[in-house]
């Protein structure tokens, strides 16, 4: 699996991070530029397109459709699988001084997070937009993360059935023993992003120093 197309804006200086934005399921790489334009305007960002076909769009995860949404000991290997092709994009595309922001929706929140438990030190922090858990352990990279404890932003619907909501307490539970997690839940939003929640990453991307304050 490798990551092989990508729209990016990498004009800004060392000094700014740079958003890897991470599609959901059957979209694509131009799903989430335009999200920076309500949380961190005039960002340089990579937005990648997930490497297997699905419908009209892409996806990271369901290499086989007969299993659906991929669980357990599956969800875990496509998950490292994933992750570890989006790391070799990184390596190869975004130079080794620069900061790194995932941030993905639904499959891509869970992988922005996952990719911190990949490799915790390439990482800033990473924003999860609906996003689940992984349920496996991930080693080394849980442990040093128990250390390091990056910020990460978890927000998803009051009203998003997409995922039981086992899943949705296992991926707080975990980020709150490794990492510093905002956790905000939006009532009556099913499985989507809404403008409370823009703001919400806006004041959390400042917090952290990944992006300026501005006006709304």
């Amino acid at each position: 699996m490798e990551v092989t197309r990508a729209i990016t804006q990498l004009n800004g200086p060392a000094t700014r991070p740079v958003f890897l934005l991470l599609h959901g399921w059957g979209s694509n790489e131009y799903d989430l530029p335009d999200l920076l334009r309500y949380c961190a305007p005039n960002a340089d960002f990579a937005s990648l397109r997930a490497p297997l076909e699905y419908g009209m769009g892409y996806t990271w995860f369901g290499k086989w459709a007969h299993e659906g949404v991929p669980e357990g000991a599956s969800l875990d290997d496509q998950a490292r699988e994933a992750g570890e092709a989006v790391n070799r994009w990184v390596t190869a595309n975004i130079p080794a001084e620069r900061k790194v922001v995932p941030m993905g929706f639904s499959q891509g929140g869970l992988l922005a997070a996952h990719l911190l438990r990949l490799e915790p030190a390439r990482y800033m922090a990473a924003v999860s937009f609906s996003g689940w858990l992984a349920p496996g352990p991930v080693t080394p990279g849980d442990e040093e993360l128990a250390r390091l404890k990056p910020p990460v932003f978890y927000g998803h619907g009051g009203a998003d059935t997409i995922f039981p909501a086992s899943d949705v307490a296992a991926m707080g539970a975990f980020w709150r023993g490794h990492g510093t997690l905002t956790e905000k839940v939006y009532p009556g939003m099913t499985h989507s992003i809404s403008m409370d929640e823009m703001r919400d990453v806006s004041v959390f991307l400042q917090s952290i120093g990944a992006a300026v304050p501005q006006m709304w």
